[in-house]
Parts: structure tokens; C-alpha cells; sequence
């Protein structure tokens, strides 16, 4: 018997406490050979594309895959959980809020050994779904003061200011020119769909934190050549995916200005191999591309707290 949650369900199951706690968890697990991640692959067709995932934390007892269709008219997502010890499928959890949560919650654990400790403030680049755990997350492991938020969408923005500031008790408010984002911020997310740069890497200031989040495609790229070269510390929650979908690192290694030698995995720092940050004055970066070591780490707990609460409906008896 299986149990089947649907995307409501996600919602009122997981706190992004607890999808940052699994995803640490998760990548320590990695970091000591513990765990296996497959990258991502995806079967392109005409009308859109098929993406598949998988993962396994035999600590916990857990593996499982992401599948998910990109049509023009829809994006649909689901997530199965096995028994890594029995093989039984344990749970079907409808997985967009998964998705968004534990996208969210790998930027929180990479800001929580990333960032400066002093950290107060954040420039947002875009103000859609993905946006707002990033924020969350952030929020949840720095004492954040004031976020200033640039999208090419004013009246969007606009709404995603008020939303997140009377959720997050925070000073979110618009800007109007990139370049106000930059200015004075000590960590920077982008969280955006755009095929160009979104801020110019010059104009960064030393010891600033980016965590570059909306691109796991070759043709988008969100940061610029500029704020590679001046990043002194580049970390990718995956290699082997960085590989195959980083647009925004794979043309200075192609042009020899980058070398994957010089590109850390989020594991290596959590277990203490690479450092996070070496001085205050550092540039950091934080490419994220996505695992299924994260969905399967928060779809444990969203199943275990699901069982706990009696939430969900069984099928595949």
C-alpha cells in the first residue's frame, strides 16, 4: 500500500526548518559516500520534454524519482518514494511544493556555510514562484533586515514585496534598476527564467554571497563571465549535472578561463573537505542546479510527518 499527497497536503506538511535540516542531513550523507545521485536526464520531444531523477539515502532507508513533463501547456510533477530496503513504493506525492521547497532549502543550507555570518541584507533577482522559498530560506538561516527585490514585471514585484513582508516579517521592497539590488547587499539570489545576465559582475561588492538558482539549462545563463572570474569560491551541488546544464560556468571552461578542478560540490563543504569561505572579504557562488538527493530527502519527511498525522489517502492497496 502506497500513500498518495497531493500538492495542498506538501503545503501544510513541510516548514522550510525542516527541508534544510533533510538537505544538510542529505549531503552529509553524500559527502561520506553514503548516499547515490543520478543526474538528471530528459527525453526531448517536439511538443516539450519528459525529465527524470533519482536518487537513494540508504541511511535513512528511502530512494526515489522525480518525474516531471515541460509542455507548452502544462508543467505537471510527481515524485515516487520506495523502501530502499524492501523496494516497496511508499509513497506518490504531487511535486511542485516539493520541488520549490527543496530548491529552496539546498539555497539555505549553501547560505548557512556560504554567506558571511553578519549577513543583514539580499538583492532578489525575480519575484515568481521559485523567489519565494529562496527568501524563505535565506530568512531562515541569516538574521535578514532588508531585501530589495528587481523584476522585469513591475506590478508582479510589487505583489511579491507585500506578500513576503508580511509573511516573513521582513522589509521587502522593490527596486527599480539592478543596480539598486547590488548596491549594499551581502547576499544575492537569482531566481529567474532570463537566457542574459541580470546584473553586471563588476559592480560586485566584496564579500557578497550569490546564490544562482533559476537556470539548469545550457542556453540560460543568469550571472556573467565577471562575477565567475571574481567568485572566489565556485560551488555546484553536482558536478556531473553542472556539466551537462550550467549555462552560466560552461562557457569559461570552454574558453579556458575555468577549470572544473577549480569547482567544488556543495557535499565537499558540508562535510568540511573545501571551505565555504576563507575570509570576509570573499566573493562566494553558489551554483544550484537541482538533485533528486534533495527531493528525496524532503519527500522522508513529508511521508513520515504524513503517517504521523494520518494526512493523505492510500492506494495501490
Amino acid at each position: 500500500m502506497a500513500l498518495y499527497l497531493n500538492e495542498q497536503q506538501v503545503a501544510q506538511l513541510l516548514t522550510m526548518h525542516e527541508a534544510i535540516g533533510a538537505v544538510e542531513e542529505a549531503f552529509r550523507m553524500y559527502g561520506d559516500g553514503q548516499a547515490v545521485n543520478n543526474p538528471r536526464s530528459r527525453i526531448r520531444l517536439r511538443q516539450g520534454m519528459l525529465h527524470l531523477m533519482a536518487a537513494a539515502l540508504p541511511p535513512w532507508g528511502v530512494m526515489g524519482f522525480k518525474a516531471y513533463t515541460t509542455f507548452r501547456r502544462a508543467t505537471r510533477f510527481l515524485f515516487l518514494l520506495y523502501s530502499a530496503e524492501s523496494g516497496d513504493l511508499l509513497a506518490i506525492i504531487e511535486a511542485d511544493k516539493l520541488g520549490q521547497m527543496r530548491t529552496g532549502a539546498t539555497t539555505g543550507l549553501a547560505t548557512k556555510i556560504m554567506a558571511r555570518a553578519d549577513a543583514r541584507r539580499v538583492g532578489l533577482f525575480g519575484a515568481g514562484w521559485q523567489a519565494q522559498s529562496q527568501l524563505e530560506a535565506v530568512c531562515a538561516v541569516r538574521p535578514i533586515e532588508q531585501v530589495k527585490v528587481f523584476s522585469r514585471h513591475a506590478d508582479r514585484c510589487q505583489a511579491f514585496c507585500h506578500q513576503m513582508t508580511e509573511r516573513l516579517q521582513v522589509d521587502v521592497r522593490p527596486a527599480t534598476r539592478p543596480d539598486e539590488v547590488l548596491d549594499g547587499a551581502d547576499i544575492i539570489v537569482t531566481a529567474t527564467t532570463s537566457r542574459q545576465p541580470v546584473f553586471d559582475g563588476q559592480k560586485l561588492s566584496a564579500g557578497v554571497h550569490i546564490n544562482a538558482i533559476g537556470s539548469n539549462s545550457l542556453i540560460r545563463c543568469e550571472i556573467d563571465g565577471q562575477t565567475v572570474s571574481r567568485s572566489d569560491i565556485i560551488v555546484v551541488d553536482s558536478r556531473d549535472q553542472a556539466k551537462r546544464e550550467a549555462g552560466d560556468l560552461l562557457p569559461l571552461i570552454e574558453r579556458g578561463r575555468l577549470n572544473w578542478e577549480q569547482v567544488y560540490e556543495l557535499r565537499e563543504v558540508v562535510v568540511g573537505r573545501v571551505p565555504g569561505r576563507r575570509r570576509s572579504e570573499d566573493i562566494t557562488l553558489f551554483k544550484s542546479l537541482g538533485l533528486a538527493l534533495e527531493d528525496v530527502a524532503v519527500g522522508k519527511v513529508v511521508y513520515e510527518k504524513a503517517i504521523a498525522q494520518q494526512v493523505g489517502e492510500d492506494v495501490l492497496s
